[in-house]
């Protein structure tokens, strides 16, 4: 006889439920009857599929870091298209929804969790690194397209509109920034590189 429901993806049923948690409650908040209470499932069910709950939060992390992949390809797609200002503006707003600060703040928050993602992201702050990437391939490319200064360094700007971008964001409690906000900084960090074409 049937103990409970199949539950088609745990992972994404559990990530879920994990993000949720996180943005109700914050890094503390996040516990392993915390997720598996709020995915609805039994707590087994979480340690059946993970070797244990700071391997499910190294796994969160790892799926945050790979939608950053997915950003990163739509925003270098924009280069040449718009404005650097506007695509980069746009491109720190998606970043930082809620979700993606709070798992920042996570990661800062657990020793141990930051020490299982060194293996796979040595230097930097997870998450943060992976978008200072993005934020750098979307710049080489408009670079290559004559709309940033060919002399422009690209490793200062990317770190710097990552940090600026997060500290507007930062307080998962406050309201998002208003988008001029977010340009003014943009266009504030590369307005000495900016060329026409």
């Amino acid at each position: 006889m049937p103990t409970g429901v199949a539950i088609r993806d745990v992972r994404r049923q559990l990530f879920g439920a994990a993000e949720r948690v996180l943005l109700r409650g914050g890094p503390n908040a996040l516990t392993s009857r915390e997720v598996t209470t709020e995915a609805g499932c039994a707590k087994g069910v979480l340690h059946r599929h993970f070797a244990d709950f700071d391997t499910f939060l190294a796994e969160l992390v790892r799926d945050r870091m790979g939608r950053i992949d997915d950003q990163a390809a739509a925003l270098r797609d924009r280069a040449g298209s718009g404005t650097v200002v506007d695509n980069l503006a746009g491109a720190l707003t998606d970043l930082f929804g809620p979700v993606t600060v709070g798992i920042v703040n996570l990661v800062v928050s657990r020793d141990e969790l930051r020490g299982r993602l060194r293996r796979t992201t040595p230097t930097g702050i997870p998450v943060l690194t992976e978008a200072t990437a993005m934020i750098a391939s979307y710049l080489v490319a408009e670079r290559d397209l004559g709309r940033i200064a060919a002399d422009a360094d690209i490793d200062t700007l990317s770190p710097t509109l990552i940090g600026s971008g997060h500290l507007l964001f930062a307080d998962r409690q406050a309201t998002a920034p208003e988008p001029t906000a977010v340009r003014k900084t943009v266009s504030a960090v590369v307005s000495g590189v900016l060329r026409q074409p």
